[in-house]
């Protein structure tokens, strides 16, 4: 039988990912690197007591919208569904915003683990290389540290990481065949690429599908042998459109996100103006 990972449609995609599943979600900072449609089918679908694993909380679809972005779901709608009972994060939130994750991380909701993004790299590559931990010099004499064995190599302090491994990895490339392989655009490969084939099922959101052949072998990053399913985002934009938030609404919210960074990190209220 030909080989056809093409599945038709997002909530098909996602259909057996179970309450309890540990999930990787692709994407490097900007939601254009982010499987955005596939994770607002497992928000549909309503999975519970995730544990996610990516690079960044989320920001949230108002603030991507404000920038004209139609693909405007990240990581963030997992966290406003209350989906997610752990987090395996390099960038918890940000200075300029409080995302949900940081709001349900200080109120008791969510448990996070927080992994520097090169080790975070590395541990998720051990498990796509079938290894099972690493040496790594970073975050030596830190909370990082904590509970950690650690060993001295070439005189320095290493800690012993293991591989994280997952059920499902979420990913965003740009073009795929049906054999699933894959070819991305500028960084939306950092992540992404990296999650490819770490997950015991992998699921590809493409911009477009092509026949094979059509893609050049010497463009290919991710072959098809890491991947499982591959789905296309819809040609025709103006449908998936919506209303746009008011900027002066959101401006808001991120000035008082903003103070209250200032004051947690001055550890005093900041001054009105």
């Amino acid at each position: 039988m030909p080989i056809n990972k093409i599945v038709s449609g997002f909530d098909e995609a996602v259909a057996d990912i179970h309450d309890g599943a540990t999930v990787m979600v692709g994407g490097f900072a900007t939601v254009h690197s982010t499987p955005s449609l596939l994770l607002e089918a497992l928000a549909r679908k309503g999975s519970r007591n995730l544990t996610t694993i990516s690079n960044v909380g989320g920001f949230g679809s108002e603030i991507w919208k404000m920038q004209g972005v139609v693909f405007s779901e990240d990581i963030d709608i997992l966290h406003r569904n209350g989906q997610v009972k752990k987090a395996i994060v390099s960038a918890l939130s940000s200075a300029a915003l409080e995302n949900t994750l940081e709001r349900r991380f200080r109120s008791g909701e969510v448990e996070v683990e927080k992994v520097p993004l090169g080790t975070l790299s590395e541990r998720i590559r051990l498990a796509k290389g079938g290894l099972g931990a690493i040496y790594i010099p970073v975050g030596v004499g830190t909370v990082v540290e904590e509970g950690k064995e650690t060993r001295v190599i070439d005189g320095k302090v290493h800690l012993l990481e293991y591989a994280i491994k997952a059920d499902f990895a979420l990913i965003k490339a740009h073009k795929a065949d049906r054999w699933g392989n894959l070819t991305y655009r500028g960084t939306s490969r950092t992540v992404n690429e990296t999650m490819a084939g770490a997950a015991k099922v992998t699921i590809a959101e493409v911009d477009e599908i092509v026949p094979l052949g059509g893609l050049d072998p010497e463009c290919v990053v991710t072959p098809g042998v890491y991947v499982d399913r591959v789905v296309e985002r819809p040609k025709d934009l103006a449908k998936l459109k919506t209303a746009e938030p008011e900027e002066q609404e959101v401006d808001a919210r991120l000035a008082e996100s903003h103070k209250k960074f200032m004051e947690t990190w001055k550890g005093k209220p900041a001054k009105e103006d």
